[in-house]
């Protein structure tokens, strides 16, 4: 292939991002399937309606995957977390998920997610200097009884 005719551009459109995805999606659609991918979101308002917590994340290939996971500050600690969890995990069953993949800092929930149950799959040191990233996963439904 001739490399001289090609253009490399370092600040591709929007709509130039989406032709790069939707040619992936082509691709492992050919090979695995449709990933039936859907989103799965919630947030949680206060009484003065300002956002206060958020799960951001949703289910493919039989999998739930959570994004983005924020509790404000002074709201933590006190079982939201758990529950919103817990929700998104509920409704992924629903549609058949399997499993449930996530990431976390050093510095974030590590220690929350391991008592929900998600075991550490994969350990990246030094991402940023100094700490670590996770990647922890859950098989949801355990319990045979409970499917």
């Amino acid at each position: 292939m001739d490399h001289e005719n090609l253009t490399i551009d370092g600040n591709p459109d929007e709509t130039e991002i989406e032709f790069v995805k939707n040619g992936l999606k082509e691709f492992n659609d050919a090979i695995v399937g449709d990933d039936d991918h859907r989103l799965v979101n919630f947030v949680v308002k206060n009484e003065r309606n300002e956002i206060v917590a958020g799960l951001i994340g949703g289910t493919y290939w039989g999998w739930l995957y959570v994004d983005r996971f924020w509790i404000r500050e002074e709201y933590r600690k006190r079982g939201l977390g758990k529950k919103l969890l817990a929700m998104a995990e509920k409704e992924a069953i629903k549609r058949g998920c399997e499993f449930a993949h996530l990431d976390t800092m050093s510095f974030q929930a590590l220690g929350f997610y391991q008592k929900q149950g998600y075991e550490v799959r994969c350990e990246l040191k030094d991402l940023p200097r100094g700490h670590s990233k996770y990647l922890l996963v859950k098989r949801l439904n355990k319990d045979p009884a409970a499917r």
